[in-house]
């Protein structure tokens, strides 16, 4: 019997977000993470340590027996809502949610144990725009090595190891010191896409690589809804402070009726994500009607967190429209989510056929 899903924050997933903006606070700042975009270090590697070392989040999705911290989906759903908050350089959806659903999946716990300690980074080799169950580019497999390449994988150049699946059927674990990883020109510069050739790799093969993509893939998409919501709640946060500081014609420009209208309508918007973002994460944790709530919550994500970025950017006004103001990194963002893991027309689609509501 289906139950109804759990929308509120628990104590300790509170305390969870209170630590997690907090270090964020101290390291990493708006300023900071633009100056890195223009480097050739776009990832923050000393930051993921305290994340995913210090503190451990980075194993929150794996069982204590396997080295991680027995935690939920809940619990990696607040900390991606930080990360939204914060655009935070960090390859966490990369490698602490997807490369890690992907090895609970197939049951390799010696790898497993060390993407969960934070020693290891790792990348799921599909590229980022590609939906839950949608058919999966892979590369030729022969004679124990891996032939072919691979375009828009997330946060590859920050991977020690790649999960590349084969047309064998199977998913193979490859030391990213064995295959080129080639920057592509990404619109979000904090996470950045990059095409991965094989010529010749050895590979070790992890398991199946259907069950363990598709895995990884809803769990992916279900917890992206929570970095929008991040997303769109600082943008939304950020743009009501702005309005309430600027002034013209004497008076705060946030006492102007229209604006008012345009914030009411996009705060209506934020709290809806919310409820999507937290009911995804919720059935991704207890596992009741998954596939239709990740499908709403990313049929609704994508559009309200562009939405709010869009807001804030004019909203801000000529301020906004300068490098150095972090709104731009938002609406990157935003805009690069609302591809990843399939778009919204996608996932309405997808929603249709899992509640037989087909269109004409």
């Amino acid at each position: 019997m289906s139950t109804q899903p759990d929308l509120l924050h628990s104590e300790e997933e509170e305390a969870l977000r209170a630590a997690v903006r907090d270090l964020l606070t101290d390291h990493c700042d708006a300023a900071g993470v633009i100056a890195r975009t223009e480097s050739d270090a776009p990832h923050d590697l000393a930051l993921w340590k305290l994340l995913a070392d210090g503190m451990g989040l980075a194993g929150l999705l794996v069982p204590e027996a396997q080295g991680g911290q027995g935690a939920t989906h809940r619990e990696a759903a607040v900390v991606l809502e930080e990360l939204g908050r914060a655009v935070a350089p960090v390859p966490y959806l990369t490698s602490a949610v997807a490369a890690t659903e992907a090895l609970l999946a197939c049951g390799d716990e010696e790898l497993l144990g060390r993407l969960a300690a934070g020693r290891t980074i790792g990348a799921l080799a599909v590229g980022l725009h590609t939906a839950p169950g949608a058919p999966l580019r892979t590369v030729r497999a022969g004679d124990g090595t891996l032939h072919g390449e691979l375009t828009g994988i997330a946060d590859a150049a920050a991977a020690d190891v790649l999960l590349v699946p084969a047309d064998d059927g199977g998913l193979y674990a490859v030391s990213a010191d064995a295959v080129t990883v080639t920057p592509q020109t990404s619109l979000d510069l904090t996470r950045p896409l990059a095409t991965v050739t094989l010529d010749g790799a050895p590979g070790r093969r992890v398991g199946d690589a259907e069950p363990a993509v598709g895995r990884a893939l809803r769990a992916a998409a279900g917890l992206l809804a929570s970095e929008q919501l991040g997303v769109a709640e600082k943008s939304l946060t950020d743009t009501v402070r702005y309005l309430k500081e600027r002034k013209q014609f004497n008076r705060p420009v946030g006492g102007f009726q229209a604006l008012k209208h345009r914030l009411a309508q996009l705060w209506l918007e934020v709290v809806s994500l919310r409820a999507a973002a937290r009911a995804a994460a919720d059935a991704l944790a207890t596992g009741e009607d998954t596939d239709v709530l990740v499908a709403v919550a990313q049929a609704y994500a994508a559009p309200v967190a562009v939405h709010a970025a869009e807001e804030a950017l004019q909203l801000h006004a000529g301020i906004g429209m300068t490098w150095e103001h972090p709104v731009h990194l938002y609406l990157k963002r935003a805009k690069a989510d609302s591809i990843a893991y399939g778009t919204a027309g996608a996932h309405r689609t997808a929603l249709a056929g899992l509640v037989d509501l087909q269109a004409p």
